[in-house]
């Protein structure tokens, strides 16, 4: 099932309005999850061709659509929701929407295998709540973040 969702995206409203990032994410974000049978029974390659082939489909609409820009088809890993989730913006990947720190991967492999790996999506499990308070207070003292892995694919044009 997840991968003809990752699929259908390619085919899904595309809005590249460059200076209007909220409108573009609202078209083109969208989040993707899936039941344990099938982060068990597909592979991390299975999963990284899909959105290969979706990043495919998505260039060639932009083609279609005469947009001559910079476009970034990007995937992440949402690790509180458990969910992957994908967008296209009309920005170079240096200046991908999000609010926090990400650092730009060429390899989905290890985004996807996060997700695939991902036991408890969303969750914490109760004997996970006293390490959970403990890094909850070292976070007080001493942040640590961990900057969001996200892959990027150019599907725009350039002139």
């Amino acid at each position: 099932m997840l991968l003809t969702w990752i699929a259908g995206v390619a085919e899904e409203p595309l809005a590249l309005e460059p200076g209007d990032r909220r409108g573009e994410w609202e078209t083109n974000t969208w989040s993707l999850g899936a039941e344990d049978e099938d982060r068990q029974s597909m592979s991390a390659a299975e999963v990284v061709a899909a959105f290969e082939q979706t990043a495919a489909g998505i260039r060639e609409r932009i083609r279609e659509l005469g947009f001559s820009g910079v476009a970034t088809f990007y995937v992440w890993h949402d690790g509180q929701s458990g969910q992957l989730r994908c967008s296209t913006s009309s920005v170079p990947s240096d200046e991908l929407p999000f609010n926090g720190t990400y650092v730009v991967s060429d390899r989905l492999g290890p985004v996807v295998e996060g997700f695939l790996a991902d036991s408890m999506p969303g969750v914490v499990a109760w004997s996970g709540l006293d390490d959970e308070e403990s890094r909850l207070e070292q976070a007080m003292t001493e942040p640590e973040i961990t900057p969001l892995r996200v892959w990027t694919s150019s599907v725009g044009i350039s002139l």
